[in-house]
């Protein structure tokens, strides 16, 4: 008969340190329901355990599992991510500009206009114009939803005429996408179609899935197990090209984009995190080496061929696994003293089972508490401060809504020389939808009122340059230093960006925010006196419509005076021309000619110009004025002489 012996649990509640290290090990998930049954099955003292003596003694894990590893744990990991947060704003404690502000204004400063060919040549704009139109991407986007569908419907065993109807459905989408590519290199020629990375990769894709299906042909379609093994070797990877193809959709949709972009930007931080990784996994690997790597490798142990410390890369490994969690309770117990020495290490005779630590508790448990609670959710804290736009109001300006700036201004400047046109402003923030731009269904006139407000310096050619308008609307979107005098204002501004940002160009600085000058030539300049004109010609043309409308009421009262015309009268001169939009319209259509600045082509002061000085109103300097023709009778005399107020007067109740 085998002699039995008693021998304790490796995780049990004798004492205190034992009875934490085993609430520690369940509030990892490991091994957890180990130790919930044995503490079910424990009976009394120096007795011998009952199957589920002790069912209720569950309610205490799973009160414990809740309230530790479901809530307290994620408080834990959330002062981490706060913490990194707070420790990234601590350079930026003093400074008036939040997080986004200066992410939104160091964009608009580092900033380059993206350069796009445009062809000359009429037959090959016309390709061109075919392969950048919004329909042909739509006709891409489901091709590929298309052939995602026939590579999702494959399965085990399927019959010959299925695998017959995949290959013809994956000629055709191999052709259609080489048409495109076709098209493509018809529009932009060899050298600039390959500048493109996108376009690169999709001729890598068509390449190789036409020599796939070439491979395919030649050995038998490989459906069966016909040809070497060699061959179909060669015909899987080629089939790899297939499934490249959905990655083509990551450049399909605003959103998709702004997204990518996102996860670039956490690749751009997420180095410093590994750097910090790969030291801990160094310290740890080296350590573990020389307190561990004595023990036997055993195939019915926890440290075998496969999880040792006895080399460094098998050591890096070992703890790799340990960060991610799995069963890494079972390579510490592995570890402890007791252990058999490996044959090959150096130790005396009589001590073949001295090796193993008890420092393998520490070792293991610290290195764990740092890599799943501490070093791992770095990245998340990471990911969640490039990603946290998607939790942020829409309507608040971010740096992902900037790059539509750039991609909307190449359309004006393909040349990316920096400068566009002041005429082609409003038409551009009209394209670009909010909060960045004004969107297309923004009256041409509040466009102008806005641009009003934009301190973007004009250029002597009448042209904007690219850094200065993205920082106008920047600015005037995240209302950066708008409320008080413009100088002040300015100057405070400049001496933020000066202290954030120390080696920003004197030349830079001065593009986007220009110092004070008398002779100083804006946009918004520009366009209140354009506003200014158009104000005064409506309320020239209210004035003779008025007139007129007042002759006719005259001719046919007969009897009725100036003194029972005056409230209308009153009301038709005095109310404020922001509240006659819909009038505006009308008359806009009834006569378009009035709306000069869209004709003429001047290059400095804008579509209108400016009359000469014998033409101009000495009531109204610096305004154009046209004499009322004299055809146009005198007014009706005044049979009671009375004053007309000049204060706003508007009916109430109408």
């Amino acid at each position: 008969m085998k002699e039995r012996v008693w021998y304790n649990s490796d995780f049990n509640f004798d004492n205190v340190l034992m009875g934490m290290m085993a609430l520690y090990t369940v509030s990892t998930f490991e091994g957890w329901p180990v130790i919930l049954y044995q503490a079910i099955d424990a009976n009394a003292e120096n007795k011998g355990p009952i199957y589920n003596y002790r069912v209720d003694i569950s309610i205490f894990f799973i009160v414990y599992i809740i309230v530790i590893a479901f809530f307290m744990m994620n408080i834990f990991v959330g002062f981490v991510i706060i913490t990194f947060r707070e420790q990234g704003e601590q350079e930026y404690k003093n400074c008036e500009l939040d997080k986004n502000q200066r992410q939104c204004i160091y964009y608009a400063l580092k900033s380059q206009p993206i350069k796009v060919y445009i062809p000359k040549n009429p037959t090959q704009f016309k390709f061109w114009s075919i392969v950048n139109s919004s329909g042909f991407e739509y006709i891409m986007f489901v091709l590929i939803l298309l052939n995602t569908v026939t590579l999702a419907v494959q399965h085990y065993e399927q019959s010959k005429l299925f695998n017959f109807v995949m290959d013809i459905l994956n000629m055709a989408f191999t052709g259609l996408f080489t048409v495109e590519m076709v098209l493509k290199l018809l529009a932009l020629r060899f050298r600039h179609y390959f500048m493109d990375a996108w376009n690169s990769f999709d001729a890598l894709i068509v390449v190789g899935s036409v020599v796939d299906i070439v491979v395919s042909e030649f050995s038998g379609g490989g459906h069966e197990g016909e040809g070497e093994e060699s061959s179909r070797v060669s015909i899987t990877f080629f089939r790899l090209f297939r499934v490249m193809r959905l990655v083509k959709l990551l450049n399909k949709g605003e959103g998709i984009r702004t997204l990518l972009w996102s996860f670039v930007k956490s690749l751009q931080a997420l180095p410093y995190v590994a750097l910090l990784i790969a030291m801990i996994f160094f310290i740890y690997a080296v350590i573990g080496m020389q307190t561990f790597g004595k023990v036997a490798l055993l195939d019915n142990t926890d440290i075998n061929r496969n999880t040792n410390f006895q080399t460094f890369p098998q050591a890096v490994l070992v703890l790799f696994r340990c960060a991610t969690g799995e069963a890494w309770q079972e390579i510490m117990l592995g570890c402890l003293p007791g252990k058999r020495c490996d044959p090959e290490s150096d130790y005396e005779p009589g001590e073949e089972f001295t090796c193993g630590s008890n420092f393998a508790y520490l070792y293991f448990i610290s290195f764990f508490m740092l890599c799943a609670f501490l070093i791992i959710n770095l990245f998340v804290a990471v990911i969640m401060d490039n990603f946290d736009y998607l939790t942020r109001d829409w309507s608040i300006l971010g740096p992902h809504h900037l790059d539509e700036f750039k991609r909307i201004w190449s359309e004006y400047d393909p040349e990316a020389s920096g400068r566009i046109k002041h005429l082609d402003v409003v038409a551009l923030l009209r394209r670009i939808q909010p909060p960045l731009g004004f969107g297309k269904l923004c009256p041409h006139r509040v466009a102008c009122r806005r641009l009003v407000a934009m301190n973007m310096p004009l250029n002597t050619d009448g042209t904007v340059k690219f850094n200065a308008t993205l920082f106008a609307l920047v600015r005037t979107a995240l209302k950066i230093k708008t409320e008080g005098p413009v100088v002040q204002e300015n100057e405070e501004l400049r001496i933020i960006i000066k202290k954030i940002w120390k080696r920003t160009k004197a030349k830079t600085l001065d593009e986007v925010i220009p110092p004070p000058e008398e002779e100083e030539v804006t946009v918004g300049r520009f366009y209140a006196s354009f506003l200014i004109q158009d104000y005064f010609r409506k309320f020239r043309k209210r004035k003779l419509a008025l007139k007129k409308k007042n002759k006719s009421s005259a001719l046919q009262a007969g009897l009725r005076t100036l003194q029972d015309l005056a409230p209308e009268m009153r009301l038709a001169l005095t109310c404020d021309l922001e509240e006659e939009e819909e009038e505006d319209v009308v008359l806009d259509m009834e006569d378009e000619d009035d709306e000069t600045f869209y004709k003429n082509e001047s290059d400095f002061v804008g579509h209108s110009e400016y009359p000469s000085p014998d033409k101009m109103d000495p009531g109204s300097p610096g305004l154009p004025f046209t004499p009322i023709p004299p055809s146009t009778p005198p007014p009706p005399p005044q049979s009671h002489p009375q004053k007309l107020p000049l204060q706003r007067t508007c009916p109430t109740g109408q």
